[in-house]
């Protein structure tokens, strides 16, 4: 197989990262301190919320959220089983149950008149994602969050900077989750965040994240046993110094995607990435394209290989969670099912060129003939 020599992504690190990093390195604490504190304090001002706590990941940072929240075995929580995973995991690692829903087919998030559906009397939560950077309907999801009574979990993992009716993502659950692991625009190796607006819940989890030292015989924090899930200093400090050059990354992704949508012009029946009209600004995760129908699993999959071999790595967005072994049991989810088989996922960072993207774009073009699909394709 061809060494790949574009990458599915590609953090944008500069100098000031390194030095950061150097930083740290230097000085007497490499675990958990002032350096977190710092990114936690920066991360909550960005987004206008009062609290944010760091973790290890964001699967972790919905775990505790759950548990935080006291949900658990015998709850349900509604969702989507279009994304990529990671933090939807967290629900089962809980001991609740997912109750999949079906998404929108053009915009691809949670559709709230089919979570509704799916609400049942053991649901305690609704956890939608802003997919591949478009943010979820959160108008009719926090009207249907409160009319039912549960909790509004926001996945923001793969939207930072996106805003949806002139504010950002993360903006909009009783708590939102972020993760910083690739191939994100915001990353500091693996680690991630919760915001909330609630003094209560940001210390629970606080308190289940892990101990200090000057907490070891508090009665107050021994009542919960830690998962030892905080974010070291290395970590914060990427965070940090990404989070305070965040503007700039994501200009540059932005430039990167007008050169995708020049070059994938050339293919027959494009059409413009779907925003939807409440949504001010879509930062996307990866560039996503959606294959025409004539294309099946199959095929698609025949492309990413294809790809591979000219040295491009590309993927598949997702395998829909209630098709994977795990999950297994739920209702078939008509949309999801067939956006998912078709929907292919190509590099997207700042350190793409202009002839890279055409090269790319060209490689998939030729695979989709090669496959003997045509190259009816669309955005």
């Amino acid at each position: 197989m061809r060494r790949i020599e574009i990458p599915l992504s590609d953090p944008d690190i500069s100098p000031a990262e390194i030095e950061a990093v150097s930083a740290v390195l230097k000085s007497p604490r490499l675990s958990q301190g002032p350096m977190v504190e710092q990114f936690e304090q920066a991360f909550a001002a960005y987004l206008g919320r009062q609290h944010a706590v760091a973790v290890a990941s964001g699967t972790l940072g919905l775990l505790l959220t759950l548990r935080a929240y006291g949900i658990g075995a015998g709850h349900e929580v509604v969702t989507s089983a279009y994304s990529w995973h990671q933090i939807g995991h967290a629900i089962a690692l809980a001991g609740a149950q997912p109750v999949f829903a079906d998404i929108d087919y053009w915009s691809g998030t949670l559709a709230p008149d089919k979570a509704a559906a799916r609400i049942g009397a053991n649901t305690q939560a609704l956890l939608a994602a802003n997919i591949n950077g478009h943010p979820a309907a959160w108008a009719p999801l926090r009207e249907l969050a409160d009319k039912h009574g549960l909790l509004l979990i926001e996945d923001s993992s793969e939207a930072i900077g996106s805003r949806y009716q002139d504010k950002p993502v993360g903006s909009f659950g009783d708590c939102a989750i972020f993760d910083f692991s690739q191939p994100g625009a915001l990353v500091c190796g693996e680690g991630g965040m919760v915001v909330t607006d609630n003094a209560d819940i940001a210390a629970r989890l606080r308190n289940s994240r892990n101990r200090r030292l000057d907490e070891r015989f508090s009665v107050v924090a021994g009542a919960n046993v830690p998962w030892q899930a905080g974010m070291s200093e290395l970590s914060a400090a990427l965070g940090l110094t990404q989070l305070a050059r965040l503007d700039d990354i994501l200009a540059r992704r932005k430039t990167v995607e007008s050169y995708y949508f020049e070059h994938v012009k050339s293919f027959e029946g494009i059409k413009d990435p779907y925003v939807a009209p409440e949504v001010n600004e879509v930062h996307w995760f990866l560039y996503q394209v959606h294959l025409g129908t004539r294309f099946t699993r199959s095929s698609r999959d025949a492309i990413v290989d294809d790809l591979q071999t000219a040295g491009v790595e590309a993927a598949a967005y997702c395998q829909p969670l209630h098709r994977q072994p795990a999950y297994r049991g739920g209702k078939p989810l008509f949309v999801t099912e067939k956006v998912a088989d078709r929907v292919l996922m190509l590099p997207l960072h700042a350190h793409l060129s202009e002839d890279q993207v055409g090269f790319i774009v060209q490689s998939a073009k030729d695979a989709s003939i090669n496959i003997g699909a045509g190259v009816a394709i669309y955005l």
